[in-house]
């Protein structure tokens, strides 16, 4: 598999720490209907009716995913009148979903590699 260059490496060398707290976080990414939301979430704000029928996946589950990944610190929540908006809790992790699904692109063969 050819990997492109990195344009933003890791400033240092990660410690344990890093690498625990990266490995937990990818882990969360390693879910379908996580991602899914995620990746929607990356176009904005969102509902759980929404991120519903945009991931096909039951209410309950879709709230289930929602919750960790806010209790992971990943998704943010307000409130708008009765409904729970999401969001993404920052612009890394809109980078980390995007960098995925492209290495899916390129193993598909969907797109060109941009060195």
């Amino acid at each position: 598999m050819h990997l492109s260059a990195a344009h933003h490496t890791h400033p240092r060398t990660p410690g344990e720490e890093q690498f625990a707290l990266a490995a937990e976080l990818l882990a969360l990414l390693g879910d379908r209907t996580r991602l899914t939301l995620l990746h929607s979430l990356a176009s904005g704000e969102a509902d759980v009716t929404t991120l519903t029928e945009v991931c096909g996946a039951a209410r309950p589950a879709v709230s289930q995913h929602l919750a960790r990944l806010r209790l992971a610190g990943l998704v943010s929540t307000r409130k708008e009148g009765r409904r729970v908006i999401y969001s993404l809790s920052d612009g890394h992790l809109r980078r980390l979903v995007d960098e995925a699904l492209n290495v899916a692109d390129h193993r598909l063969g969907d797109t060109p590699v941009h060195d």
